[in-house]
């Protein structure tokens, strides 16, 4: 069984300050979970936790208590706190939500985003693309956030972006496990998309983000490594 103490080197974010320390803990851990720096499935020892973070165990407690009322951890009677481990349909369903919100931001910037908005997006599908060039998962991983956050920050709906916010980090914990199997073709997409929405044309920049959401959620439940059913 995997316990906290073989996380990877440099794997463990620096504590933001200021702020309470409680919650810079949960923002680290919540950060370790969705990069998999922690792994589905692993034991989280309160102590080694708070060895890694330079805190006591109590904030790490009260982190593990929120995190496990926010579905990201299972405490366990007896057992302690382990990483949740996502069920097929739990992964379908974030994923299947996930692609209705990107389609409508996909068409409202086709309708709103100007040569400036453009560039922006055309920049970072380029550093994407240097990212997976040179095998660097966690900058593919990254990037592909960072490109969504943009086409949703261009759609400029606030409602539609605070319902994306919810989903955004576990769509990124999803992502991680296939983000080197999607590869280059993921960013051939997102060419094709931002092309639409250059374009203005807001049927094509739907169907276009519609085919690259669902080209990840089915990489998702093909690729080898399946959560187990509950």
């Amino acid at each position: 069984m995997l316990s906290t103490t073989g996380l990877p080197q440099g794997a463990v974010p620096k504590l933001e300050r200021p702020g309470p320390l409680r919650d810079r803990v949960y923002e680290a851990l919540l950060e370790l979970i969705t990069t998999r720096a922690l792994q589905p499935g692993q034991h989280l020892v309160e102590s080694e936790l708070a060895g890694h973070l330079g805190v006591s165990r109590q904030p790490v407690r009260e982190a593990l208590q929120r995190l496990s009322t926010e579905g990201w951890v299972d405490l366990r009677p007896a057992q302690g706190a382990f990483v949740h481990e996502p069920t097929e349909e739990e992964a379908d369903q974030l994923l299947t939500v996930r692609t209705l919100l990107e389609a409508e931001a996909a068409r409202l910037a086709a309708a709103n985003a100007d040569s400036t908005a453009i560039a922006a997006l055309e920049e970072l599908c380029a550093e994407g693309e240097r990212a997976v060039a040179t095998d660097d998962v966690d900058g593919a991983v990254a990037m592909n956030a960072r490109l969504h956050a943009k086409i949703m920050e261009l759609a400029g709906n606030d409602v539609l972006a605070e319902l994306a916010a919810q989903v955004d980090r576990r769509v990124r914990w999803y992502y991680t496990p296939v983000a080197r199997q999607r590869g280059q073709q993921s960013w051939t997409e997102h060419r094709e998309l931002i092309a639409a929405i250059a374009d203005r044309d807001e049927q094509r920049a739907i169907e276009a983000m519609r085919t690259h959401t669902e080209q990840t959620r089915k990489m998702y439940h093909e690729r080898g490594n399946r959560p187990r059913r509950r």
